[in-house]
């Protein structure tokens, strides 16, 4: 197991370029581990949430093992702003529509993938769109790359609702997503497992249960719900939580565990949060009152990550701080993604 360290956090975090340099810092594991991996690192997706963070890290965990390698990030690059901040960053960048078959046929070649790329909201009114991200893009992808290590994010939205007091969904648990998001993002993990096993491709398919950036995320709309004033529905009454910098260099490790068939990882902080200690810390934290409407169902969608905690250690960010990062960031006024989580949702429309 990694080293667990909780120290040289800071109090509080007051700009975004505070907030990304955070993110992006890699563990000493992990620069232990670029002294050993062979090849170049490729992120597919590397527009989105993450992608910024995820290939920020792997520079510098490059840079500072001394390691001579490229990271690449690939994405159509829609967000203004975004391929010159990985610039900046050391990543070498490429513009490339994943679903154009010539355009990810022409990508160079690579050892390791990071496969980020995805759709979830907005498939209720262009479902046809998610399948074809969620489904036809993997396989375009597994054929380009049929020998290289492949971590590809998944989301732990493909379990059932379990009972709180189990523990979460393990790996070995039977899938059973509800909407289109979650079959369509089952039907990508299949695709992968279909061509690991028909090329002997190395893959891990992370299952990652919500991931904290003070600018989105489960914590940042509890948290903007109990600033305004605004009831908090407990129906889905816990989550899971890991801090973002965590579920990058997480995912970053697993290249080590990529295995023929895919080996499956499920990716989250170690508490089951409730959603009402979450709300009640941040109106402490705010001077003010949290209100609910409903009653616990004693069910959720959460997730057992006792795997990935012991091969690759604990988070660095514990819950509480988490909290009370975010609490400061809707305090001093902190820019927002306005990219809702819609935790509450239990019938997988988004």
């Amino acid at each position: 197991m990694l080293p667990t360290d909780f120290t040289g956090l800071p109090a509080t975090i007051e700009t975004e370029e505070e907030l990304e340099e955070l993110m992006s810092t890699p563990p000493p594991g992990l620069i232990r581990l670029f002294s050993e991996l062979d090849g170049d690192v490729m992120v597919l997706g590397v527009g989105g949430k993450m992608g910024t963070q995820l290939a920020g890290m792997a520079r510098r965990a490059a840079e500072e093992a001394g390691a001579p390698r490229e990271v690449i990030g690939v994405s159509r690059f829609s967000t203004p702003g975004k391929r010159e901040q990985l610039e900046a960053a050391g990543v070498r960048t490429i513009a490339c529509d994943l679903l154009d078959r010539a355009a990810v046929a022409a990508l160079p070649d690579a050892s390791n993938i990071i496969f980020m790329a995805g759709r979830k909201f907005g498939t209720s009114g262009s479902a046809e769109l998610t399948w074809a991200m969620n489904t036809l893009l993997p396989a375009l992808v597994a054929e380009r790359f049929p020998e290289s290590r492949t971590v590809v994010f998944s989301t732990g939205n493909v379990y059932p609702l379990v009972p709180v007091t189990g523990g979460g969904a393990r790996e070995t648990d039977e899938p059973a997503p509800v909407g289109e998001y979650a079959i369509t993002t089952l039907g990508r993990e299949r695709v992968f497992e279909y061509y690991s096993k028909q090329n002997s491709t190395p893959v891990c398919l992370m299952r990652l249960n919500y991931a904290i950036d003070l600018r989105y995320g489960v914590l940042y709309d509890i948290g903007m719900k109990v600033r305004a004033g605004e009831t908090i529905d407990l129906t889905m009454g816990n989550a899971n939580v890991i801090w973002q910098g965590d579920a990058v260099a997480h995912a970053l490790y697993a290249l080590t565990i990529c295995a023929s068939p895919a080996r499956i990882l499920n990716v989250t902080g170690p508490e089951i949060m409730s959603i009402r200690w979450a709300a009640e810390t941040f109106a402490k934290l705010m001077g003010t009152e949290a209100r609910f409407v409903g009653e616990e169902s004693g069910r959720a969608l959460i997730g057992n990550a006792s795997d990935a905690l012991g091969r690759f250690g604990y988070p660095r960010v514990p819950l509480q701080k988490m909290v009370e990062w975010t609490a400061h960031w809707i305090e001093i006024g902190g820019p927002s993604l306005s990219k809702p989580t819609h935790f509450e949702t239990s019938d997988g429309s988004y």
